[in-house]
């Protein structure tokens, strides 16, 4: 029997984001709102199913492929800076911070899927592939477009 628990079983200490497991913050990051708010062991259901399918379609370690994924779909700028005092504001494109980088590729993989563990498998497999397909990285294309725009 294989045993996987994508769980530290405990809270991470503020500002230690960055040594927790991507597939305990795939997990955290699917119980985030609506129905599924709390259901932990729901989303460890998910994402192993997830993984299961993706074994099958691609005959790779589907761990490989969540970390393609998460690469290929982490925007490198943002526009969320205004420069300016209070009566002239002008928005200014930015390079992100890694771990925002990560946070926010996260976000993006499992925002538009709903809960259904062949859509999120196909949403990682897209994501890896760099496909347009993937709405994580329509969303990261636009995001630098905007960037690009306000430099």
């Amino acid at each position: 029997m294989q045993v996987m628990s994508p769980t530290q079983l405990g809270g991470t200490p503020r500002g230690r984001k960055a040594q927790c497991p991507i597939i305990e913050r795939l997990t955290n990051s699917l119980m985030l709102h609506g129905r599924n708010n709390g259901k932990k062991l729901m989303a460890v259901r998910i994402v192993k199913h997830a993984m299961e399918i993706i074994n099958l379609l691609t005959d790779t370690n589907p761990i490989q492929i969540i970390v393609e994924a998460i690469i290929n779909n982490g925007p490198r700028e943002d526009d969320a800076t205004r420069i300016g005092s209070a009566s002239v504001v002008r928005r200014q494109a930015v390079d992100i911070s890694p771990l925002r980088r990560v946070n926010q590729a996260i976000y993006l993989l499992t925002t538009e899927t709903s809960s259904i563990a062949e859509c999120l498998a196909d949403e990682l497999i897209n994501a890896a592939k760099g496909s347009s397909n993937s709405y994580a990285i329509k969303k990261k294309d636009e995001i630098e477009r905007v960037a690009k725009a306000n430099r």
